[in-house]
C-alpha cells in the first residue's frame, strides 16, 4: 500500500510541537531534518512508529527523522505545506542547529567542521601509506625501486602540506577568502623554511632567526601542525572581513588581499605560531599518554561513543594529525575502531534478537555501517535510543582499547576505523583480534541484558497533540477572467475604498477588498507563486495566471519593523490555496496605534477582463 504523504507530515507535525516549534526544516536524500524550538514538545515515541519513518535520531542539534529515497522529498514538501514552515538548505539547517549550540561545544566542533571536507584526501593517502609500506615486508626489492619512490610521494603529499589542506577548508568555516587562507597555509610550509620534520637535526644556535621588532623568530616550517593553522586562518577571515566593511570599493580588491596577508603572516610567525604549537605539543603529549597507558585507554574506549552523540568526535582528528606528524604512528586509531566496532556489535545483537520488524530493519543495516566506521545510524537509531545496547557497546569498546594499548596498534592514517583500517595497521592479525575482542563483548552483553519492551496498544484517539488544521478559503473576494482570488483571512469584508488609508481607498495600487480580521493568520487565496516578501514580514506579493495579488495587513504597519508579525514563505517559493503565508498579531497592532484592516488588492486590475470584487 502506498505511503500517505500528507497523513506521515501531519503526524509527524502533530508530534514536534506543530509549525510553530520548527526553527528550520530541509531534507538530505532519506532524512527529514530539523531544527526544533522547544525538544520537550517533541513525542519520540510516536515518531519513531509513524507510518513512513523508518528511524529517528538527534545530531548536532539536528532532529533527524529517516524516512527513505524518493519518499523523503514528498513527505517534505506536505510537510512545509501543514506546518507552514519555509523551505531551507541543509546548509541553513545546520547554521540554524549550530546556532543553538553553547559557546564551548561551538569551539570543539569547529575542528570537525575544518577537517570533514578534508578527510577523504587524508584517507586516501593514509590506507595508500600503509599499502606502500606494507609491500616491502613481503617483497624487499620493491622497497628499492622507483615505483616504491613514486608510490611513496603520492602517498605522503596530503601529509607533507596539510597545513594547506587545513588553510583552505577552515577559510571555508569561517568565512574568508579560500585562496587568502592557503596562501597562508604554503606560507606556513614554505620551502625557504627549515622542515619541522628535520630541525631535530640542527643543533642549538644553528637554526636561523629573523628578527622583527623585538620578536626573534625561527625560520621553521609548521609541516604536521593543526592548530596554529585554524587559528591563523581564523585572523585572517576576521581581518579580511573588516576590511571588506571599510576599505572604499574603489581600493578594495588591492587594499584587504594586502593588508590582510601582511598582518596574518606577521601575527602568526611572531605569536600564533610559537605559542599555539606549544600548547599543541602539550595536547599530543597528553593524547599519546591517554592511548597508550591502559587506564587512558580504557577510559577512551568507554567515553568515544559519547563524543559521537555530542557530534564532537571530529575534534579527535586534530590529535591524530599531531601523532603522525611526530612520530609517524597514530596510535588513538585503535581506540576509535575498538569504541565504534563494540557498538556494531551491540547493534548487530539488536537486528538479530528483536522481533519488530521495523528496528530490525533499521538495526541490521545500521551494524553494517557501524563496523565501516559510520556509527551514527547505529548510534542513534538502535543504541542510543534503548540505552542499554549503548552502553554495552561502552564496556565492548574499554576493553577492545585495552587490548590495542597493550600490543601497541596503531596505523598511518587517520580518518578511518573498523574494516577499512586494515590494510593501513601496523599488525593486521592483532587488530583483527582486537576488532573481534571489541565486538563479541558488546555482542554478547547485548544479547544478555537487553530485552525488547513489549508492544504497547495505539489508541483510537491517536497522537494527543495534533496539528492545527486550517482550512482552506471558499469565499471569493475578487473575480476575473484570468482566476478568482479567494478571501485570504477570515473576517468581514470591506470594498477596497473604506480601507481606512488614503492610498489604499483611491485605488492607485489596485482594486480589491480590505478584511477586517477576526484571525490572525493569512492565507494563499490562490495556487501561485510568492513574487515579493516585505522585509518588514507584514505583506507579500502573489502572482497566478497573470494575476499580482498584494496581501498587506495593517495600514501603515511597515513600521513596526516586523514586531508582531512572522513571515511563513520566502520569495520564489510555490504555494497553494489554503498554505498559511502570515501570522500576525491583532494585539500588537492595535496597540502600535494602527489598523489591522488586510488590504487585498489586484495590484494588475487594469491589465485584466472582467475584474469584479466583493465577497461571493
Amino acid at each position: 500500500m502506498a505511503l500517505d504523504y500528507r497523513k506521515c507530515a501531519e503526524e509527524i507535525a502533530a508530534n514536534i510541537g506543530g509549525g510553530s516549534n520548527v526553527i528550520s526544516a530541509a531534507h538530505c536524500a532519506t532524512r527529514l531534518r530539523l531544527v526544533i524550538a522547544d525538544n520537550s514538545k517533541v513525542n519520540k515515541e510516536v515518531l519513531e512508529n509513524i507510518d513512513g519513518v523508518k528511524g529517528m535520531f538527534e545530531s548536532n542539534g539536528q532532529l533527524q527523522l529517516i524516512i527513505g529515497t524518493g519518499t523523503v522529498n514528498k513527505v517534505y514538501d506536505e510537510f512545509l505545506s501543514v506546518t507552514g514552515a519555509s523551505a531551507a538548505s541543509k546548509a541553513d539547517v545546520k547554521a540554524a542547529a549550530a546556532s543553538k549550540m553553547p559557546w564551548w561545544k561551538k569551539v570543539l566542533k569547529t575542528p570537525g567542521d575544518v577537517f570533514v571536507p578534508i578527510l577523504p584526501a587524508i584517507v586516501a593517502s593514509g590506507l595508500m601509506m600503509g599499502i606502500v609500506e606494507a609491500i616491502p615486508k613481503f617483497w624487499p626489492a620493491f622497497g628499492t625501486s622507483d615505483w616504491y619512490a613514486f608510490l611513496d610521494l603520492v602517498a605522503n603529499t596530503a601529509f607533507a602540506l596539510l597545513p594547506v589542506l587545513v588553510a583552505i577548508s577552515a577559510a571555508r568555516v569561517f568565512g574568508g577568502n579560500i585562496f587568502l587562507g592557503g596562501v597562508i597555509g604554503l606560507m606556513m610550509v614554505h620551502p625557504a623554511l627549515i622542515n619541522a620534520w628535520t630541525v631535530g637535526n640542527y643543533a642549538a644556535g644553528e637554526i636561523p632567526t629573523w628578527h622583527l621588532f623585538f620578536f626573534n623568530v625561527q625560520q621553521v616550517g609548521y609541516q604536521g601542525h593543526v592548530i596554529p593553522v585554524i587559528l591563523a586562518v581564523l585572523l585572517m577571515s576576521i581581518i579580511e572581513k573588516w576590511l571588506h566593511k571599510k576599505v572604499p570599493e574603489m581600493i578594495d580588491l588591492f587594499v584587504t588581499p594586502l593588508v590582510t596577508v601582511l598582518v596574518t603572516s606577521f601575527v602568526t610567525f611572531t605569536i600564533i605560531g610559537p605559542v599555539f604549537s606549544i600548547l599543541e605539543n602539550w595536547v599530543l603529549t597528553g593524547a599519546k599518554w591517554l592511548a597508550s597507558s591502559l587506564f587512558g585507554s580504557v577510559v577512551m574506549g568507554a567515553l568515544y561513543p559519547w563524543t559521537v552523540v555530542m557530534g564532537l568526535h571530529h575534534m579527535y582528528n586534530v590529535i591524530e594529525a599531531g601523532m603522525i606528524a611526530q612520530t609517524g604512528l597514530n596510535t588513538w586509531m585503535p581506540i576509535a575502531s575498538a569504541a565504534n566496532f563494540a557498538q556494531f556489535g551491540a547493534c548487530l545483537a539488536v537486528a538479530l534478537k528483536v522481533k519488530n520488524q521495523k528496528t530490525k530493519s533499521v538495526a541490521l543495516p545500521s551494524s553494517l555501517s557501524a563496523s565501516l566506521g559510520i556509527t551514527e545510524p547505529a548510534i542513534f537509531g538502535i543504541n542510543f535510543r534503548f540505552m542499554k545496547p549503548f552502553i554495552c557497546g561502552m564496556i565492548g569498546g574499554a576493553v577492545g582499547s585495552l587490548f590495542g594499548s597493550l600490543f601497541k596498534l596503531g596505523a598511518p592514517v587517520y580518518g578511518v576505523t573498523g574494516i577499512p583500517a586494515i590494510p593501513a595497521v601496523n599488525n593486521v592479525p592483532l587488530y583483527l583480534v582486537q576488532l573481534l575482542i571489541s565486538a563479541g563483548v558488546a555482542f554478547a552483553l547485548t544479547t544478555i541484558i537487553w530485552k525488547e519492551d513489549a508492544p504497547k496498544p495505539v489508541t483510537a484517539a491517536g497522537p494527543a497533540v495534533q496539528p492545527a488544521k486550517i482550512e482552506a478559503p471558499t469565499v471569493s473576494v475578487i473575480r476575473c477572467a484570468n482566476g478568482t482570488v479567494l478571501q485570504p483571512v477570515k473576517g468581514n469584508v470591506i470594498p477596497y475604498d473604506q480601507i481606512p488609508d488614503d492610498t489604499f481607498a483611491s485605488g492607485v495600487l489596485g482594486v480589491g477588498v480590505g478584511v477586517q480580521p477576526t484571525d490572525e493568520v493569512v492565507v494563499a487565496p490562490f495556487d501561485g507563486e510568492i513574487s515579493s516578501v516585505a522585509d518588514s514580514k507584514h505583506a507579500v506579493g502573489l502572482s497566478a495566471n497573470d494575476m499580482e495579488l498584494l496581501i498587506h495587513v495593517g495600514v501603515d504597519t511597515v513600521a513596526m519593523n516586523g514586531d508582531g508579525f512572522e513571515c511563513l514563505v520566502s520569495e520564489g517559493d510555490q504555494v497553494k490555496a489554503g498554505q498559511p503565508l502570515i501570522r500576525f498579531s491583532r494585539e500588537k497592532i492595535r496597540a502600535a496605534g494602527y489598523s489591522d484592516t488586510v488590504a487585498v488588492l489586484l495590484t494588475n486590475s487594469d491589465d485584466l477582463d472582467g475584474v469584479e470584487y466583493g465577497a461571493k
